[in-house]
């Protein structure tokens, strides 16, 4: 896009804040990128450089600008002894900092980013670099890493377990482009792994990177690295940390005295001198996705910079997301696996019983804990051997929904097809509506006939009330929700936990038990069962190998292919079986695939003015899916209620679609409308 100046801005000479400033002698003019959030506004525009200000306003650097009659934040993006603009133009106003936060690489970068996500420069810009906060500025961040602690020389030894990975070490040592999708094997303690890794990269004078989903995965790295380095050559970036903390932290990044840097989301565009390595582990996890726009997904970040600043990279976990499999298959990754004797020896043992009635009759207790017979004797074999059992239920609290006990069908309200459920406070309580709150005592399955009814989510208070009086001699402990234990104490308990909230116990649980799959599989999502099979395979790697007795069930149709490679504990077959039945239904990761919301008629409005890549097609438009609103004010009776409208495009030309769809958004607001509007390409969840 062209250069230009503010849109208020209009004849007559220089304008400034200050009426004797001077421009800078050399390179006066500077295009800065005023932070917006405005899709015909990302633009560079052209503002004078006092002259008092040349040696500080500089590529990167944050300023203030007036523009349309109001002081603004920009970034500068480039100095020039030209404007392209052939009127007036005002001054800056001032400096912010002289600290150049947006390096050329960040700019770069995020570049990048608007093209592929049909974003704002400006939104990527404000997720990127953290507030100014001046107080910040003044902490030491001159201090060379290594003066900082004394770090010790790192065991490598993890990386020989896996096929290739000691050549994969050797490759990023010596610095040269490495890329694997790496599948943690049961039992290894992939903190420790990663932590030796980035430490022998940090050692040898580069940078490495390490993003995780949450707190407590930046805990057990920060950790594990403390076992080989000092406490502050380990800088943490996270969402938890207050202004001054995070922005100092963010300096020592950019100054390069934060060589080993361990964060969460955001922590992917920290600015890390010299990066030679970085590592997104579980990056199916929902919170490595930005919730503002354009809702950026970490692992776009760190594999388009792998690519811009040739670093190594490991995309890792347990499981593995079909977008990693992508990857494999297309030959720009590879795998670092464990061989298949290894997997079994460390696995614990794995089966699958069916949630029947008929099995739960054959054993009375079992019944009461809604327990097929073979999962509770797993849980009462481990028991009794004095280890603890884990219970993985999909949510937390008491009874969430029913469903058919005959054909499984949801059971819904008969008045405004809400979903049943058995209000908290008794087993003799009627079905009752979560949206109108009627109840239905004589509830008929629509589907079969049959009036039977089952619950297909139970909570973890439930369950653990349940599990509590079939195992009364054991205590009962629950995490989940607001309430995540991380860690719990050996020795005979239940702890019934929500996916992700799993306490650790030191030597592993002796059994685990997988309860309530339908609730996770039947989601109305693209990713329910890659997302249970992930779930499923964090819960088992938390139990005991086989030789020490360690056992899994899970509730589910032994036949399901996700429960045949849960058993086999084959996550590279899963993966690959998921990518090509995406292939097949042509939706994500196999085609690029963006979502546009907006009311009914201005869908048709929005794509009247968008000129889509070649090969594009569209589908829709169709209802937001359930519990999705659209924000803003409109006139629903004229314009309609908020639909969707899916746009789908081959591979080839990852930009294309993005850039398609951005400049769509500025015909639409260049158009003064005033209808909310939202797009997402390649959305975690498309309906």
């Amino acid at each position: 896009m062209g250069c230009s100046r503010p849109e208020a801005v209009s004849g007559g000479g220089l304008e400034s804040g200050v009426m004797s400033d001077t421009p800078a002698a050399e390179a006066p003019i500077a295009r800065v990128l005023p932070m917006l959030g405005l899709a015909h506004l990302d633009r560079p525009f052209d503002y004078l450089v006092p002259s008092q200000d040349a040696d500080a306003v500089q590529p990167g650097v944050r300023v203030r600008v007036r523009f349309a009659g109001r002081l603004v934040d920009a970034v500068v993006l480039e100095r020039a002894s030209q404007s392209r603009h052939e009127g007036s133009l005002r001054f800056i106003e001032r400096v912010i900092s002289s600290e150049v936060v947006a390096p050329a690489k960040t700019r770069e970068l995020i570049d990048a980013l608007a093209d592929r996500y049909a974003g704002v420069r400006s939104d990527i810009y404000r997720s990127a670099i953290p507030a100014r906060h001046a107080k910040a500025e003044e902490t030491d961040t001159s201090t060379p890493w290594e003066d900082l602690g004394e770090a010790g020389e790192p065991d490598l030894s993890a990386w020989t377990a896996y096929t290739f990975g000691e050549s994969f070490v050797d490759a990023v040592v010596a610095g040269k482009i490495a890329r694997a999708a790496w599948q943690v094997a049961p039992g290894d303690d992939w903190a420790a792994a990663l932590a030796s890794l980035a430490a022998k990269v940090a050692l040898d004078g580069a940078g490495a990177l390490i993003v995780v989903p949450d707190q407590k995965d930046v805990d057990a790295c920060e950790a594990a690295l403390k076992e080989i380095v000092g406490a502050r050559q380990v800088t943490t970036l996270t969402a938890s940390q207050g202004p001054q903390a995070r922005y100092s932290r963010y300096l020592s990044v950019l100054h390069g005295q934060g060589r080993i840097v361990v964060g969460t989301r955001s922590a992917a565009f920290a600015p890390v001198e010299n990066l030679r390595f970085a590592a997104l582990m579980f990056d199916g996890d929902d919170n490595l996705v930005d919730p503002r726009a354009p809702y950026v997904h970490a692992r776009e970040v760190l594999t388009t910079r792998s690519a811009q600043e040739g670093c190594s990279l490991i995309l890792g976990g347990h499981a593995r997301t079909a977008e990693a499999q992508l990857l494999v298959e297309s030959g720009w990754m590879h795998e670092l696996v464990a061989p298949r004797q290894s997997l079994r020896t460390r696995s614990p043992y794995i089966h699958a019983a069916g949630d029947s009635d008929f099995e739960m009759e054959r054993d009375p207790r079992a019944k009461q804990a809604r327990l097929p017979s073979s999962a509770f004797q797993a849980a009462t074999r481990a028991l009794e051997r004095g280890a603890p059992v884990l219970f993985q239920v999909p949510r937390t609290g008491y009874i969430q929904s029913l469903a058919c006990g005959q054909c499984r069908t949801p059971a819904r309200c008969r008045w405004c097809n809400g979903p049943l459920s058995l209000p908290s406070g008794g087993e003799a309580a009627a079905p009752t509506c979560r949206w109108c709150g009627r109840m239905d005592p004589a509830h008929v399955c629509p589907a079969c006939g049959s009036r039977r009814l089952r619950a297909v989510v139970l909570g973890t208070e439930r369950t653990a009330e349940e599990l509590g009086r079939a195992f009364a001699k054991y205590k009962v402990i629950t995490s989940g929700g607001e309430n995540v234990r991380a860690q719990v104490q050996p020795g005979p308990a239940l702890v019934v936990a929500t996916p992700g909230a799993e306490p650790h116990v030191e030597g592993g649980y002796g059994a685990a038990v997988l309860l309530d799959a339908w609730a996770l599989m039947q989601r109305p999502d693209l990713r329910a069962v890659e997302d249970t099979f992930a779930k499923w395979v964090g819960a088992a790697t938390l139990v005991q190998p086989h030789s020490a007795g360690g056992e899994v069930v899970v509730v589910a149709e032994p036949s399901l292919p996700v429960v045949q490679h849960l058993i086999r504990w084959d996550a590279r077959g899963f993966a690959a079986l998921e990518l090509s039945l995406r292939r097949e239904a042509r939706f994500p990761p196999a085609v690029h695939v963006a979502v546009v919301d907006a009311p009914r008629d201005g869908l048709d409005e929005f794509f009247a003015r968008t000129e889509l890549p070649e090969h594009a097609e569209l589908l829709g438009p169709v209802d937001l899916p359930p519990g999705v609103r659209l924000p803003g004010e409109w006139n629903r009776e004229a314009l309609g209620p908020a639909q969707r409208m899916l746009v789908r495009t081959p591979l080839a030309g990852r930009t294309a679609l993005g850039k398609a769809l951005r400049a769509g958004a500025v015909a639409w607001t260049t158009a003064k409308q005033d209808l909310p509007l939202r797009v997402q390409v390649n959305p975690v969840d498309i309906g």
